[in-house]
């Protein structure tokens, strides 16, 4: 595990982008606008390199499968959700993981 990479302040900058992000898909799909998909590959993009620079510890479990669920149909509200609650479970895992280093 790379504790630099799972470090507070460079983990809340991918969360940061998220919660901008997450507030403009919600909108997209209250509005029946068009752009969830696109900006759901977007999030998508984002999350795939928080793992990549996190390293594969961050994933929560079952990750990698939830992950081709809401790629194969990044436009249903239902993948939205699922992204949401990866974001949510991969920020309590870094955290999880910071605490354990930081006891070693």
């Amino acid at each position: 595990m790379n504790s630099e990479a799972i470090a507070k302040d460079k983990v809340d900058a991918w969360f940061t982008k998220w919660t901008t992000l997450q507030t403009t898909i919600h909108t997209a799909h209250d509005t029946r606008s068009g752009m969830a998909k696109q900006l759901m590959e977007e999030a998508i993009e984002l999350f795939e390199q928080l793992v990549h620079a996190a390293g594969d510890e961050v994933l929560p479990i079952n990750g990698v499968e939830r992950l081709a669920f809401i790629k194969a149909k990044p436009g249903q509200y239902a993948c939205y959700r699922q992204l949401d609650e990866l974001f949510k479970e991969t920020k309590k895992r870094t955290a999880r993981l910071r605490i354990q280093a930081s006891k070693s």
